[in-house]
């Protein structure tokens, strides 16, 4: 079982999914762990597209790979509602030269289960996660959001043409990289925990499910 983004084609084809690599905390009681096999740029009408999840927005190498694949509209689903995911929302927009879009849900009492064990207590108004959902332009500049009043929709325009502009100055994986001093190796195969081999050749034996999200 697996945290996972799906990236659909607005006929409903799945186009590709990204398995989030590091659940965080007692997340790891749940999820299991994706792999590089899983960290899609997809090429779409809109421009490119990839996802990372919560909390791996906070591991440098694996945003360093996004930008790497050019990715244009970086997409950041979060449970972090806290005031500093914004910050961190524009770092990244600034960082990669990429139009960042974050979404987190607001989330009432109410909305869960009767069952469910808050600690919030079981006042059906008493809101457990207030959003704070944002659209960032590749200069850091707040295009929408954050916004935390209730269920919400946030538009705003993206102009490709803005990243390579952004670029001129700072294109981190490009002409603002030092691959003489760092370098990053990323593995994308994927990971099987079983492996047969018949004396001539090896095949894994898919125990990931990678035919599932």
């Amino acid at each position: 079982l697996y945290c996972t983004v799906c990236f659909f084609s607005p006929e409903g084809r799945l186009l590709g999914k990204h398995r989030k690599l590091m659940p965080t905390a007692m997340e790891r009681l749940v999820w299991g762990f994706g792999d590089g096999s899983t960290m899609p740029v997809l090429d779409t009408s809109v421009g490119r597209i990839g996802a990372v999840i919560c909390w791996e927005n906070y591991m440098p190498l694996l945003r360093m790979y996004m930008y790497s694949q050019g990715i244009q509209i970086y997409c950041a689903p979060t449970a972090d509602d806290r005031d500093t995911w914004l910050a961190s929302m524009q770092h990244i927009a600034l960082e990669g030269r990429c139009f960042v879009l974050s979404a987190c849900q607001h989330l009432r009492r109410g909305d869960c289960p009767e069952k469910f064990d808050a600690i919030q207590g079981d006042d059906p108004d008493t809101v457990l996660m207030r959003g704070g959902s944002c659209i960032i332009g590749p200069l850091g500049e707040v295009l929408a959001g954050p916004d935390f009043g209730g269920p919400t929709i946030l538009r705003a325009d993206l102009d490709l043409d803005r990243i390579p502009e952004g670029k001129y100055d700072l294109d981190t994986p490009g002409h603002y990289a030092r691959p003489d001093v760092f370098s990053l190796q990323v593995n994308l195969r994927r990971q099987s925990a079983v492996t047969t081999w018949d004396g001539e050749a090896s095949s894994p034996f898919d125990t990931s499910g990678s035919d599932r999200p």
